[in-house]
């Protein structure tokens, strides 16, 4: 592939990555191993896991993972049974918190070291004690709480770097907020279709005009770190509705987004269920101090408003989504003022998939 082949190129030569990208099993199959496994995915905030023993799962590159608190911090397992793969649930009996299996009842416990099996008498060269569910890496920044299945090109301290100072030059304190509701969506489009639309501010005039009506489109920018984006906007509503200062918006490699408001985090989790299906978790904070009923009056308004803009944006996903797939299009150019993060994030999906599947998805060279 020559420089002008796709997101390789500087940006003003730049060509998108190819429709095939969006559509292949195989490619998928790719993305799971060289991608989601590897790299530091959101999971949850501390709020959710308000005691020790207190416990939280959730899917994380095609694996339930359950998060728990222990006198010793926050750790991650992989929440699958070593008998015969069967689901774990959160247990407690005598005071003692505990994971079993839902299948045949075999128990762990929060450091998940088997603690029971059942009706095992008769199994030779079977050691319970050194049985237990695989520990999975854990890190905390701001009170979010991320999570990786294995080794990857990036720690955490270089994923994250600069964004709590970038948030306190803000004022945003995102450790004293806490978790309110949760929203999922299941949609008809690649998870990249998904992000790349995330990543790019070039659509809001046309998609979104309440969006539109409350940001600065003349002063929409985007800045570049090595491993995540922050497109970031002025921010002129009614106290009612978000109020005024700054919106920040962030974009973790691979899929988790910090939508960040004055008063308020929504975060979105992109997890792929197919090479045309995904499905987009949303989580809502407020601050602690906040009463349960100024939380609920706030979310109220803040959801009506987030439904609207999200309806929208999985409205033109999927209408995007069917025009990938349907062999019209190959690939395109990027907007140089508008695409600065999509083209950042198509340079990094590149750099993780084999080079023997880049060149099978060659795009269309234009200019």
């Amino acid at each position: 592939m020559d420089d002008m082949a796709g997101p390789t190129a500087p940006l003003e030569r730049a060509s998108t990555l190819a429709a095939r990208a969006y559509v292949d099993v195989e490619i998928l199959a790719q993305e799971q191993q060289q991608i989601f496994r590897r790299h530091w995915q959101f999971a949850c905030h501390e709020s959710q896991l308000d005691r020790v023993g207190s416990s939280l799962f959730v899917d994380i590159a095609g694996v339930r993972v359950v998060l728990v608190r222990t006198g010793d911090g926050i750790s991650a397992l992989e929440a699958v049974c070593r008998h015969r793969a069967g689901p774990l649930e959160a247990s407690r009996s005598g005071g003692h918190d505990f994971f079993r299996c839902r299948y045949h009842g075999w128990s762990y416990d929060l450091a998940g070291k088997l603690m029971a099996a059942t009706e095992m008498q008769g199994c030779e060269d079977f050691d319970p004690s050194s049985v237990e569910l695989p520990r999975i890496e854990s890190a905390v920044v701001d009170g979010l709480v991320f999570v990786r299945r294995s080794v990857g090109p990036v720690e955490f301290a270089a994923l994250t770097a600069g964004i709590t100072d970038r948030l306190a030059l803000a004022g945003h304190r995102l450790s004293r907020l806490q978790h309110h509701a949760t929203v999922s969506y299941e949609i008809d489009c690649n998870w990249k279709t998904y992000v790349d639309n995330f990543l790019e501010g070039y659509h809001v005039p046309l998609v979104h005009p309440s969006l539109n009506a409350i940001l600065d489109y003349r002063s929409y920018r985007t800045e570049l770190a090595p491993w995540y984006s922050l497109q970031s906007s002025p921010l002129d509503s009614e106290p009612t509705a978000y109020g005024s200062g700054e919106a920040l918006y962030y974009f973790l490699y691979p899929a988790t987004m910090l939508n960040i408001l004055p008063d308020r985090l929504q975060t979105n989790r992109v997890i792929p269920l197919a090479p045309e299906r995904c499905r987009v978790v949303f989580d809502f904070f407020y601050p602690a101090e906040w009463s349960s009923a100024e939380r609920s009056a706030k979310f109220a308004s803040d959801s009506d408003f987030s439904e609207r803009v999200q309806q929208e944006d999985i409205g033109i996903c999927v209408d995007v989504q069917r025009n990938l797939a349907s062999g019209s299009y190959v690939s395109g150019r990027f907007n140089p003022k508008r695409e600065q993060g999509l083209h950042h994030f198509q340079r990094l999906w590149l750099g993780d998939i084999a080079l023997s599947d880049v060149t099978r998805i060659r795009p269309l060279r234009s200019g």
